[in-house]
């Protein structure tokens, strides 16, 4: 008995090497019977169950496990989805990455991930290297995407259920998934106003980068709708930049130069948190505390965001539930390739939330 535990032991470590034919001998079936059960084909339902127990108990011993490969190229179905990170050391995408994983799990889809570092030329390389590998569907998440409309139109392409997360998209070949930026810069700019700041300093993002519009369009509207009169001299950008976290060190240095401006501000509201997080840094060297001082607010809720000193306050964007929406999207999309149903982009846009820490207060 001791031995033929022993045997399977050593069976299951080595199941790679386990074949349909070890399980045919074993069992004393057919390769042909063996396959057709293990492999739950159509015609495994005229098999008798005492036939099926005996095979599945025989492959079960041996630790026999079905080459998925193999499979795969007899079904043409990979169940792998493509996910595609333009810079995975921004904080940002841990979440996101948490919603896609386990979206995809719970729907029996391997992810592949590949991180592009913000490259054009890694982007497409990657991209042609998951093509080759079958993906059924294709998640990209822009974190720190300077919009290239050539780089969408590569994906276009592909003809493979895709969905971007972070860049929203006008046309009906990709879907996207991205927080509702303007209404997240006008929350925190009618927070600050609540709490009875009005000379505040504002830190806007890159130009280029397609969340600064809205989050400044948003925090304008605000302004406009409370009659708050915007001082340019507190007006600054964060610098072009293929890194997310060069925002810190910019907003470090941008909330220097606001403070040897000698321009009284009472807040700082921040294009993210990473600027958030650079300015708190700037205004403590400064020898300004904050909140006492000077509140700043960020944007993302990155998890830092919680356990800094103080805690920010930020506006959150719902990310772990943008990465499962962009999956959701994927699959169906998928779904409606093996169904032979016409594929549409689906453009949805999550509301962001104020979350109140300790890095606020209100001047009344």
């Amino acid at each position: 008995m001791g031995s033929e535990s022993l045997q399977v032991r050593r069976n299951k470590g080595n199941s790679a090497m386990v074949t349909i034919r070890d399980v045919a001998k074993e069992s004393g079936f057919s390769s042909t019977t063996v396959s057709i059960v293990l492999n739950d084909a159509p015609l495994a339902r005229y098999i008798p169950p005492v036939t099926k127990k005996r095979i599945e108990r025989a492959a079960e011993k041996l630790g026999y496990r079905p080459n998925q490969f193999a499979r795969s190229l007899r079904s043409k179905r990979s169940h792998t989805v493509g996910v595609m990170v333009f810079d995975m050391t921004d904080p940002y995408c841990t979440l996101v990455l948490r919603g896609i994983e386990n979206t995809l799990y719970q729907a029996s889809y391997l992810p592949i991930l590949t991180d592009v570092h913000n490259e054009r030329s890694r982007f497409e390389r990657y991209l042609e290297m998951l093509l080759d590998r079958r993906i059924e569907g294709l998640v990209v998440l822009a974190n720190w995407l300077f919009l290239d409309i050539n780089l969408l139109a590569d994906l276009e392409k592909s003809s493979i259920p895709t969905a971007i997360i972070g860049c929203e998209l006008k046309g009906d070949s990709m879907s996207s998934v991205i927080v509702d930026n303007e209404i997240g810069g006008y929350l925190a700019l009618e927070y600050l106003y609540s709490l009875g700041h009005r000379k505040i300093a504002f830190i806007r993002g890159p130009k280029t980068l397609g969340d600064s519009s809205p989050r400044w369009r948003g925090v304008r509207n605000y302004a406009k709708a409370c009659g708050l009169e915007l001082d340019s001299r507190l007006i600054v950008d964060l610098p072009e930049s293929r890194d997310p976290l060069s925002s810190f060190e910019a907003g470090q240095k941008l909330t220097e130069d606001l403070i040897k401006q000698k321009r009284a501000f009472t807040a700082i509201l921040a294009f993210d948190d990473m600027t958030a997080f650079g300015a708190i840094r700037a205004l403590s060297k400064g020898g300004m505390r904050v909140p006492e001082h000077c509140s700043v607010i960020g944007f993302d809720d990155v998890a830092a965001s919680a356990l800094c000193t103080p805690p920010l306050t930020t506006v959150r964007q719902p990310m772990e539930a943008m990465g499962a929406g962009a999956v959701d999207i994927v699959i169906e999309g998928i779904k409606s390739v093996l169904e032979k149903r016409e594929v549409g982009a689906h453009h949805r846009k999550v509301a962001p939330e104020l979350v109140v820490r300790d890095s606020t207060r209100s001047l009344l």
